[in-house]
């Protein structure tokens, strides 16, 4: 996993963002976007959206696929591609993908309304909600070939 030369660029993309380092460093994004809202700091924001578009392309390749993150990445390109599935829906785990960006949004509506409950409560379920899915992606992906 080391070469990053070969494939398309959305090959290259997504070996360069199953390095945990990416994967572990966008988990946060989901809250300072929020916190960034409530404290209507748009440089933050600014600066929180920019990291989302340029973070895949600062990591390198891992050497291996032993990390929980790079393999939740793998996973999540594998569903998308090999297994033909969504992100997105209401069957299960999509489900759990989809109430947390329901529950993105919802933080995102209370956090402009200065709710720091809601917004705390949203943000957290969102990303709760996103490691449940990927936690269940992984599961399936370690066990494709069974």
């Amino acid at each position: 996993m080391t070469t990053d030369t070969s494939g398309t660029l959305g090959d290259r993309f997504w070996r360069r963002h199953s390095n945990p380092k990416s994967g572990w460093t966008r988990v946060p994004l989901g809250p300072v976007i929020v916190y960034a809202v409530y404290r209507r700091d748009w440089r933050l924001l600014c600066a929180a959206l920019a990291w989302t578009t340029i973070n895949p392309l600062l990591f390198s390749p891992p050497e291996t696929d032993d990390a929980w993150m790079t393999r939740a990445v793998l996973a999540e390109r594998w569903w998308i591609g090999e297994a033909g599935n969504r992100t997105v829906g209401l069957g299960y785990p999509n489900v759990c993908n989809a109430a947390g960006a329901l529950g993105f949004v919802y933080a995102l509506s209370a956090a402009w309304r200065r709710s720091a409950r809601g917004a705390t409560l949203g943000a957290v379920a969102s990303v709760a909600l996103k490691l449940w899915w990927l936690r269940v992606l992984v599961r399936r992906y370690d066990r494709r070939d069974e």
